[in-house]
């Protein structure tokens, strides 16, 4: 699988697990309809499934895939919460993808 595949896929999958937890959080928190659980639950199947596309060790996905979520986190709170990140904010994003690249696309030996 190719490095912009990757990326792009753990990109789709963080996008899935957001929604299929910010849903709930307007049902629960927001005091919206509690109809907002049947997409959430749509998303959140499809994260789990989005996760098992990565052709190497279920371990090293879900290690790399954690620093995207964090980048993609960051993200959510500056364009739906409206929260402008903080310059720790994407430093700490960028030390996540760092880390995420490392895991995933490290020459292997053996």
């Amino acid at each position: 699988m190719t490095e912009l595949k990757t990326v792009g896929l753990f990109l789709i999958t963080a996008v899935a697990e957001i929604v299929g937890c910010y849903l709930p959080y307007l049902w629960l928190n927001q005091g919206r309809s509690a109809w907002l659980l049947v997409p959430a639950a749509f998303s959140l199947a499809a994260f789990a499934w989005l996760l098992t596309l990565h052709p190497t060790a279920a371990g090293r996905v879900y290690a790399a895939y954690g620093g995207v979520y964090v980048f993609v986190a960051i993200l959510w709170l500056w364009a739906v919460d409206g929260v402008q990140p903080t310059s720790w904010d994407l430093i700490g994003s960028a030390v996540a993808l760092t880390g995420m690249g490392i895991i995933m696309f490290a020459p292997r030996y053996g």
